[in-house]
C-alpha cells in the first residue's frame, strides 16, 4: 500500500508550521500564487502568536525519487503548546509514524521529551529531524546526542533548515523509506478512528478520520461505538487541505464524512465509526477524553452584552469543544458563565477570539481548579467527595471534613547555570522533588510533583524570568492529594464580594490577603464614608486596609463669626457621616475588577 501517515511534533516555535509548508511546496499540493507562511495555521491568532492551536490535516502526492513510484503522504501537523497536548494524543492514534523535530539552537525542550514519551508508547515509528541548522549559534551535534539520550536509541537525525529548504526533501525520502504502510484491509468490516472536527454552517459537523478498515462511501449508515447513534453518510472526501469531494475513502486513508449532525458535542474524540448494525471485535484504541483543569468566570463589562456572550461561546464551542461553558451569577458582576479550559494559554485565547471576533469586552474572574470536597451531610455533599470548580460552592468552613486538591508530574529542563533558582521557585511552589537528570553536560532534567492551582497563575513567567528564558516546562495530571486549603473571602464595607474569593493553602493565606487588600486599596475610588477593605479566612479577619473618606469642607462658607457655628456644622457632617457609613454602599469600578483579575501571560 503506497500510502504513508505520519504527523509532525515538536516543542512550541520548533519550526513545524514551517516544515509543513515547504512539504506542501515540494508536493505541489497548493499553487505558489495560493502559498504562504504558515499556511496550515488558518486562525487569526495563530498567524499573529506564530503557534499552532488546532492540528491540522493535509493529503500529499509525491513521487519518491529512490523507486520512482507516487506515494500518498497524509500530514497531521500538531500543537507545540502543553495546554494542547490533548490534539496531539488524538493526531498520533491516526499515524504509524512521527517527525520529532528539534531546533538546533535550543536542543530538547520539555514538550519535545512529553511528545516523543507519547509516541514511543503508541508504537510509532520515530525519524528524529534537527532543524535551523542555518542559525550562527545552532549545535546539531549536541542536539543530535541529547535527541539519543531522550529516545534511549540511537537514531542518525537529519539536518534541515525548513525556512530554506534545505534537507526538506531527504525528510519526505525518509518518510517514505521509514515509516511503515497502513495494516488495515477493505476486506474487513468498516473500522474508523474520528480524531478531530468541525462545524460548518452549512453542512453541519464535518469529521475528520483515519479508515483503519473497510471503506466509506455516501448513502452508508455508519455507527459511532461510544453512543450507539447512527446516521447516513451524505459525503466523504479528502483534505488537500481544503474539503476535496471523493466517492470513496478506503483502509489506510485520511478523510472526511458529513452525515447530516448538527450538535458538533455528538462527536467524541478517539471515538470509532462502523458500520450500521455490523459487529466488531473491539473499538480502536481512542485516546481517552481529556477533562478541562483550569476554570475562570467570564461577565461581560456591559451587562446589556450577556445575550451576545452567551451566543459567542456557542459558536466557539462548535469550533473548539475542547473547553466547556455554563451560565452563572455574581453580586459584584451580575450574569455571567464559567469556563472550563486546558489550561492558561487556552484560556486567553479563548478570551481574546470573544473580545476580537464578537466586540464584546469581558472581565475574567482568578482562574482555579477543580477541588474535591468532603462535607458534612449539608448543602448535598452527603459526607463524600465532591467536585468544586467555583470558590464561591465550597460549604462552611465548619462543615468541611477534607480537600482535596489536583497535583501534577512536572518535567522541567533547562541549563545547569540556572538550577539553584528554579530549585527554590518549585520549593515555594510547594514542589514535592523526584529526580534530576543530564541529558548533557549543560542541560539537566527535573521531575516535581507539583500542585495545579501553584503553576496556574505565574509559575511560567517567574521560571522564565529565572532561567532568563532557557527554561521549558510541561506537565500531566498526576493525583489528588488532601491538602490544608482554606477559602479566602473579600469583605468591602462588612459585605462579602462573592468574585473576589479565591481557595489558597493555609500557609499563603496571610500574604495573598494582605497583598490583595493593599490591592483593593488602590483600585477602588475613596467615598463619602470610610470603607474597610478586609480578608476573611474560617470566620477569623486576618488582614485589614482602610480606604479614607473623602471629606467636604463644609466651614468654606463661614467668613467669621463665633466657634460654636463651626462646631455645630462639623457635628452635623460626623453625625450624616456616621448615618451614611450604616447605609451607604460601595461601588466598585469595572476598572478595579479589570486590573486585579485581569489575566496576564506569557506571549
Amino acid at each position: 500500500m503506497r500510502i504513508r501517515n505520519f504527523c509532525i511534533i515538536a516543542h512550541i516555535d520548533h519550526g513545524k508550521s514551517t516544515l509543513a509548508d515547504r512539504f506542501i511546496q515540494i508536493t505541489n499540493t497548493v499553487p505558489d500564487r495560493q502559498m504562504k507562511e504558515q499556511f496550515l495555521d488558518g486562525m487569526e491568532l495563530e498567524r499573529e502568536r506564530g503557534i499552532t492551536i488546532k492540528a491540522k490535516a493535509v493529503r500529499m502526492k509525491y513521487k519518491c525519487e529512490a523507486d520512482g513510484e507516487e506515494y500518498i503522504l497524509n500530514l497531521i501537523d500538531t500543537p507545540g503548546h502543553v495546554d494542547f497536548s490533548y490534539e496531539v494524543s488524538r493526531a498520533m492514534a491516526a499515524c504509524e509514524g512521527a517527525i520529532l523535530l528539534v531546533d538546533a539552537s535550543q536542543g530538547v525542550e520539555a514538550q519535545t521529551l512529553a511528545h516523543a514519551h507519547l509516541a514511543q508508547s503508541l508504537g510509532l515509528k520515530i525519524i528524529p529531524v534537527i532543524n535551523k541548522i542555518d542559525l550562527e549559534h545552532a549545535n546539531p551535534d549536541a542536539t543530535e546526542e541529547q535527541i539519543w539520550e531522550v529516545l534511549r536509541n540511537p537514531v542518525e537525525a537529519s539536518r534541515i533548515s525548513a525556512k530554506d529548504g534545505r534537507g526538506a526533501r531527504e525528510v519526505l525520502e525518509r518518510v517514505i523509506k521509514e515509516i511503515p504502510a497502513p495494516a488495515g484491509s477493505e476486506e474487513r468490516p468498516l473500522k474508523a478512528l474520528v480524531f478531530d472536527s468541525f462545524y460548518d454552517v452549512y453542512k453541519g459537523v464535518i469529521i475528520y478520520t483515519r479508515v483503519v478498515d473497510g471503506e466509506l462511501k455516501p448513502g452508508r449508515h455508519i455507527t459511532l461505538h461510544s453512543s450507539g447513534q447512527s446516521y447516513k453518510v451524505e459525503e466523504v472526501g479528502y483534505l488537500k487541505p481544503k474539503l476535496e469531494k471523493s466517492d470513496c475513502i478506503r483502509a489506510g486513508e485520511v478523510g472526511y464524512i458529513v452525515a447530516g449532525i448538527r450538535d458538533i458535542h455528538e462527536i467524541k474524540m478517539g471515538d470509532t465509526i462502523q458500520e450500521k448494525g455490523a459487529v466488531i471485535d473491539a473499538p480502536l484504541p481512542g485516546y481517552k477524553d481529556v477533562n478541562p483543569v483550569v476554570f475562570a468566570g467570564f461577565y461581560p463589562v456591559n451587562t446589556t452584552d450577556y445575550t451576545g456572550l452567551k451566543t459567542a461561546l456557542e459558536k466557539i464551542n462548535l469550533t473548539d469543544s475542547s473547553f466547556s461553558f455554563q451560565g452563572e451569577t455574581s453580586k459584584a458582576l451580575g450574569f455571567g458563565f464559567r469556563l472550563g479550559f486546558m489550561g492558561l494559554l487556552h484560556l486567553d485565547i479563548i478570551r481574546e477570539r470573544i473580545e476580537r471576533e464578537f466586540d464584546i469586552p469581558l472581565i475574567a474572574t482568578n482562574p482555579n481548579v477543580i477541588y474535591q470536597v468532603q462535607a458534612k451531610d449539608k448543602q448535598g455533599f452527603k459526607g463524600k467527595y465532591v467536585e468544586v470548580m467555583n470558590p464561591a460552592d465550597f460549604p462552611y468552613y465548619g462543615d468541611i471534613i477534607d480537600i482535596k486538591e489536583p497535583y501534577v508530574h512536572a518535567n522541567i529542563i533547562a541549563p545547569q547555570a540556572y538550577m539553584e533558582g528554579i530549585m527554590n521557585l518549585l520549593k515555594e511552589k510547594r514542589g514535592e522533588h523526584l529526580k534530576i537528570e543530564y541529558i548533557s553536560t549543560t542541560r539537566v532534567i527535573v521531575e516535581y510533583l507539583l500542585p495545579l492551582s501553584e503553576i496556574i497563575i505565574d509559575f511560567y513567567d517567574k521560571l522564565k524570568s529565572i532561567s532568563k528564558g532557557y527554561a521549558s516546562f510541561d506537565y500531566e495530571p498526576y493525583e489528588y492529594r488532601s491538602s490544608d486549603m482554606v477559602k479566602i473571602e473579600m469583605l468591602l464595607h462588612g459585605e462579602t464580594v462573592d468574585a473576589l474569593s479565591f481557595i489558597t493553602h493555609k500557609t499563603k493565606s496571610m500574604t495573598h490577603s494582605r497583598q490583595l487588600c493593599e490591592k483593593l486599596k488602590e483600585l477602588i475610588p475613596k467615598h463619602m464614608f470610610e470603607i474597610a477593605v478586609q480578608a476573611q479566612v474560617n470566620g477569623k479577619i486576618i488582614a485589614r486596609e482602610t480606604i479614607g473618606a473623602q471629606r467636604k469642607d463644609v466651614l468654606a462658607k463661614c467668613y467669621g463669626g463665633d466657634i460654636t457655628r463651626k462646631r455645630k456644622l462639623l457635628e452635623k457632617q460626623k453625625e450624616g457621616k456616621r448615618k451614611m457609613k450604616l447605609m451607604g454602599s460601595v461601588e466598585i469600578p469595572q476598572e478595579a475588577f479589570m486590573s486585579l483579575l485581569k489575566i496576564s501571560q506569557d506571549k
